[in-house]
């Protein structure tokens, strides 16, 4: 469906990124002004979940290795 152009490491570090903020999300109960900001981890679990990136597509890059 759609060019994979998240490699290994990168993807990697989107997913981990992803869940810390989720679940900086869920375990923070602090309720302020900018607490919905942290849902923005939804954005990176699933660019890593799924290893592609619009934004990189836009900009032609990729972080795949590439084939021979």
């Amino acid at each position: 469906m759609f060019k994979t152009n998240v490699g290994g490491m990168d993807r990697v570090v989107r997913v981990i990124v992803g869940l810390a903020l989720l679940a900086a999300y869920a375990l923070t109960s602090v309720g302020g002004t900018y607490h919905w900001v942290l849902l923005i981890g939804i954005v990176p679990l699933l660019t890593g979940l799924l290893s592609t990136c619009p934004l990189y597509s836009v900009l032609g890059m990729s972080t795949c290795p590439m084939k021979r």
